[in-house]
């Protein structure tokens, strides 16, 4: 599912976001990756979603190879993906119904039926009454559960999540992540990047620790994941 070999990021003119990461994730995985601020999380999912290109190194995912000869479409590739974004990158002409319902159109699935499975995923997240509202009139915390409900209506192979309870309190993180580990147990592959260490230690799932772009711990965990 998941595979980087010392992989390496470095930015002009000779700024070094990751030096030597290796890092294995099977199917139904669920990992933390947790660091302070600069420690290289933003930059290791941007490679994972093939924003970024490393320097050097190996990385597959979701068995494609991710590097400068990639030889496969993008957009196909983010289709296996569900992906939360730390700005959420939501469309501000578009409803919010229509924000979370825009994967499944991608997809192919009729308008009523990516419309019902929208409003249904909504109303699990407690924003069934914004479905017709536009993202700019909605809190940064309303903004960010229309963000994960974006990524997992499609059913993706892998769910990448960029501090997904950043704006948050504690009832809707819980929401939050209630829904990645439901997915999870579906065998979905969940790889969340955060500095809350209170529901790191909560979850009790593998966590992989950043400092300044160098891996200096992976940890097992107690929990297992869906598959």
């Amino acid at each position: 599912m998941l595979s980087l070999r010392n992989i390496s990021k470095v930015y002009p003119p000779a700024q070094t976001a990751l030096a030597g990461v290796t890092l294995e994730a099977k199917q139904g995985d669920f990992i933390f990756v947790a660091g302070a601020s600069g420690a290289g999380k933003s930059t290791l999912l941007k490679l994972i979603y093939g924003a970024e290109l490393p320097t050097a190194g190996e990385l597959v995912v979701c068995d494609a190879p991710l590097n400068a000869n990639r030889k496969f479409a993008l957009p196909q590739f983010r289709r296996q993906l569900g992906i939360i974004f730390q700005d959420y990158k939501l469309l501000p002409r578009q409803t919010v119904l229509d924000n979370v319902a825009l994967s499944l159109e991608v997809q192919g699935v009729p308008l009523t039926a990516r419309r019902r499975r929208a409003r249904a995923l909504l109303e699990e997240i407690g924003l069934g009454d914004k479905a017709d509202q536009f993202p700019p009139v909605l809190s940064g915390g309303e903004q960010q559960r229309v963000a994960v409900a974006r990524a997992l209506i499609h059913r993706p192979r892998l769910i990448l999540a960029d501090e997904p309870t950043g704006n948050l309190d504690h009832e809707m993180a819980k929401i939050v992540f209630d829904l990645l580990m439901e997915a999870n147990a579906g065998g979905v592959t969940v790889v969340v990047a955060t500095h809350d260490l209170a529901m790191i230690e909560n979850l009790g799932f593998r966590t992989v620790v950043l400092d300044r772009g160098k891996i200096l711990g992976d940890f097992e965990g107690s929990r297992r994941g869906g598959i």
